[in-house]
């Protein structure tokens, strides 16, 4: 019976720890957007007030309304989707087929084309920024919307690969072999079968380009220098002046730039849950 109360006791205390680390890393998290929100409804003057609070005293939601008026932030918005949907697009026509290929196919060189991949993934777009910018200006892409959805995609190319050939080869080879035999051809197994077995991986995929493409704010802020062509992560620098930092307009539009992506996680997170049931069923 001692015993009995001992492992309890034990259980009991390793469960509450571990809802204290939880809930302290979930508050750790959400500080930054809790400080982002509160900020954003927040007059100037209560910000640089020396005895200002950290909820607003006078809470001014005119402040999400204000930034439409001072900036073209549907144009920045609108300059986003294409850029991170364009490179996305890109990214997986042709990831989809390069990973494939790793994943079924046997050709000469194939350990060291997929050691490259891996290497390719060692040097961040600042590394590379001044050849970039030298390659694109050849092209005549430095002011354009389409040089940084074509830099977003090859930046993102060596994770597309990599994700889904481990997602292919998951796959049994037999189902594809099935196939064949009912009449379909190479091309056809791997878009009637593969692929929809393989859907999870693909939107797991498809929302890290798209997440990553939409934040990119480096590459895009060294290529863009007309307003109209800025996208959103460049363009809500509007508010960060050279005598002074509208900080609630800048949260404010900063919200704005976050709630898109958590939009499209919430829509997806549904299906990709269904899509993993559905796939090991197929399976």
């Amino acid at each position: 019976m001692n015993d009995t109360i001992k492992v309890n006791w034990k259980q009991l205390l390793c469960r509450i720890l571990l809802y204290f680390v939880v809930v302290l890393i979930c508050v750790v998290i959400l500080y930054p957007y809790f400080t982002m929100t509160v900020t954003a409804l927040k007059s100037r003057s209560e910000i640089f007030s020396i005895n200002g609070t950290i909820l607003p005293i006078d809470v001014k939601w005119s402040n999400f309304a204000d930034i439409w008026e001072k900036a073209p932030m549907l144009r920045y918005m609108i300059n986003s989707i294409l850029i991170a949907g364009g490179s996305t697009l890109i990214a997986m026509v042709c990831g989809i087929p390069a990973a494939y290929a790793l994943a079924r196919m046997k050709f000469k060189g194939q350990t060291a084309f997929l050691g490259f991949i891996i290497v390719s993934q060692m040097f961040a777009p600042v590394v590379l920024l001044i050849g970039i910018y030298k390659v694109m200006s050849v092209f005549g892409l430095t002011n354009s919307i389409w040089g940084l959805i074509f830099i977003n995609a090859a930046f993102n190319q060596a994770f597309t690969i990599w994700l889904l050939r481990g997602t292919f080869m998951s796959i049994s080879a037999e189902m594809e072999q099935a196939a064949t035999i009912d009449g379909c051809n190479r091309i056809q197994a791997m878009f009637k079968v593969l692929l929809p077995v393989a859907a999870p991986g693909i939107v797991t995929t498809l929302i890290f380009i798209f997440i990553n493409a939409w934040n990119e704010y480096t590459v895009a802020l060294c290529l863009i220098s007309t307003d109209v062509y800025k996208p959103l992560t460049v363009g809500i620098n509007i508010f960060n002046g050279y005598n002074i930092i509208e900080w609630q307009y800048l949260f404010a539009s900063s919200l704005f730039a976050i709630v898109p992506v958590v939009i499209l996680f919430m829509s997806i997170e549904k299906n990709l849950t269904e899509g993993l049931t559905a796939g090991g069923v197929k399976g």
